[in-house]
């Protein structure tokens, strides 16, 4: 694992938009002939301290990608864990302020791609600009919204995309070939990034194994990305590298 200083993390933004790492990221992957690996870690649980613990050792063994959740009161999308995870780190005082700090140690102390995710709400309380600009400086590459659809999504995009800040869209298996092409379109204008595809409906949380659709689904998807070069990453249900 690489370490750097936060000068650094200010000069790389300035260089290049921070989401391009992203899709360095998949680009090196690719060569290398393998997946990426992109862990969740919510911040501030089991403490602030101890999730860059966490986050770091994750980094240090071949994390791809790290995905930092912002906790929130009503996390819909999330399964008992992330649920439970979200609750302590609330109750012990996470905010999105503390998100951005918790980002800002982390990057300071490696050269993995960080990505925010959490949902909408407490993201238009804290405001738009200063979400993205406080992202950027502390060294955040992008943010995942599960609850933000394109169409809704102009706004903090059109932020963020001035911040050289990646917004991936989820798509879920569900999804008809017409707003697959209209998710594929709005997402393959930003700096950099992927498309995140849910591997099944309902909540997050581990299974047994993915649904027997998963391959013909993701190959559905990759036809409409292929023409614009957008990675593809799934999520949701995922429990083993198999």
């Amino acid at each position: 694992m690489q370490t750097k200083n936060e000068d650094s993390i200010h000069q790389a933004t300035q260089d290049t938009p921070p989401a391009a790492r992203i899709t360095h990221v998949f680009e090196r992957a690719q060569h290398e002939g393998r997946g990426v690996l992109i862990p969740y870690f919510m911040c501030g649980y089991p403490s602030a301290s101890q999730c860059i613990e966490l986050v770091l050792a994750a980094a240090a063994g071949g994390a791809d990608i790290i995905e930092l959740g912002m906790p929130f009161s009503d996390p819909l999308a999330d399964g008992a864990t992330i649920q439970h995870a979200g609750h302590v780190a609330l109750e012990r005082g996470m905010t999105i302020k503390g998100c951005m700090e918790t980002a800002r140690k982390v990057a300071a102390q490696c050269d993995v791609p960080l990505l925010l995710m959490g949902y909408y709400n407490p993201v238009i309380a804290y405001g738009l600009e200063r979400f993205c600009q406080e992202a950027a400086a502390s060294g955040v590459c992008g943010f995942i919204i599960p609850d933000l659809p394109p169409e809704e999504a102009a706004p903090l995009q059109q932020t963020a995309y001035r911040y050289g800040l990646a917004l991936i869209f989820m798509v879920p298996p569900t999804t008809s070939d017409d707003r697959i092409t209209q998710i594929v379109k709005v997402a393959a204008n930003g700096p950099g990034g992927f498309l995140y595809c849910v591997s099944l409906s309902g909540v997050t949380g581990s299974r047994a194994a993915l649904p027997p659709h998963m391959r013909s689904f993701i190959a559905r998807v990759r036809g409409y990305t292929k023409e614009y070069g957008l990675p593809l990453a799934v999520g949701f249900g995922l429990s083993t590298p198999e």
